[in-house]
């Protein structure tokens, strides 16, 4: 009979190997955290009333249903890659890291408007990151929120020491300006953080999900396919069927963010802070009361000066939050994103 290899070992080519000997892989952190934060908010401010030149609508009308009073509006030169660039500059030097130390570079928008290439590896080739992985990430409004997820789990897991993750949108190229039922939300800006390791817990387990089954309420009006086939008709803009979003995001949010509090190891009266996606100010007042916020507990409002800028909405409310002393260097924070998809995720951080 023909010798039989051990069971101790496999057969590679013809030298047989050990069984179950391990691979070596890089050192990993026990923890992570945020260690610096940058933003970049366009120079152009759209007032109410100038937005109401274009469409037919009123200040009181605008600020009683989203709580939005103005909106930047990027110019020619804003590209998304360049608001990206200075968010992410800015994020970099707060944290004394340099870019050839970056091991990945996250970029969550949905408003870079190439199939390809993405625009993550510009962006990192730009900063001088010539030793990071780079991609883009398409959640919508709970972008930057899976961003830092996966930031966290590279550190946490060995894969890079240091994660840059970038929130960045140009909503306006996406937008009908003259339809009524939307041309008043968006804004646009980009914001970027550092994410690093740490000896002691500084980004809490995420919850995240997606209902796909609503995935239709916030859409384009026709897909780009449709549009090359028959360019004679409007070209695709964003849309939203805003009652049932407002419904899905003021109630079914809550139990979320509730469940990061818990998967967090801690309650709402433990935080300096609560920085949702700024979608609507209702919406953030509604989940304020169904998780029952202490009242001096600050919760993020940048959506009045801000409009809604998707994926870079936290980092930019976390910004100004910690400019205008709400919120504390090295508070608490509990973050959640929600919107097309419908995805969101929720964690809990200690602020840079």
């Amino acid at each position: 009979m023909p010798a039989q290899t051990p069971p101790s070992t496999v057969q590679s080519g013809r030298t047989p190997v050990p069984a179950g000997r391990e691979i070596a892989g890089p050192d990993h952190a026990p923890h992570a955290r945020i260690l610096g934060l940058g933003v970049y908010r366009p120079r152009r401010v759209i007032t109410n009333e100038e937005l109401c030149t274009w469409i037919d609508s009123t200040d009181e009308w605008i600020r009683t249903r989203s709580g939005i009073i103005e909106r930047r509006w990027a110019g020619p030169d804003e590209t998304l890659a360049a608001m990206s660039v200075q968010a992410a500059s800015a994020a970099l030097a707060e944290a004394g890291i340099a870019a050839a130390d970056v091991g990945c570079v996250i970029l969550a928008t949905v408003s870079h408007l190439e199939q390809t290439p993405a625009l993550a590896p510009q962006i990192a080739h730009q900063l001088g990151a010539v030793n990071a992985a780079a991609f883009d990430i398409s959640a919508g409004c709970a972008g930057f929120c899976h961003g830092v997820a996966l930031g966290k789990d590279m550190i946490h897991g060995g894969s890079a020491r240091y994660v840059l993750v970038i929130g960045a949108e140009r909503l306006t190229d996406l937008i009908d300006q003259h339809d009524r039922a939307t041309a008043f939300i968006p804004g646009d800006g980009a914001g970027a953080v550092v994410i690093g390791p740490a000896q002691q817990p500084g980004i809490g387990p995420v919850v995240w999900g997606a209902d796909g089954g609503l995935s239709r309420v916030i859409s384009q009006t026709r897909d780009w396919k449709s549009f090359a086939d028959d360019p004679s008709g409007p070209r695709p803009f964003w849309q939203m069927s805003g009652q049932q979003v407002f419904r899905w995001a003021s109630y079914e949010m809550a139990p979320v963010a509730q469940r990061a509090l818990q998967a967090a190891g801690i309650t709402v009266d433990e935080l300096d802070a609560f920085i949702p996606h700024q979608a609507n100010m209702r919406i953030i007042d509604t989940m304020t009361r169904a998780l029952k916020l202490p009242a001096d507990v600050p919760v993020a409002r940048d959506i009045a000066e801000a409009g809604n800028t998707s994926a870079a909405s936290i980092p930019l409310a976390m910004e100004r939050m910690r400019r205008d002393g709400q919120a504390p260097r090295g508070g608490t924070a509990l973050l959640i994103g929600f919107g097309a998809g419908l995805s969101y995720a929720a964690q809990v951080v200690t602020l840079p």
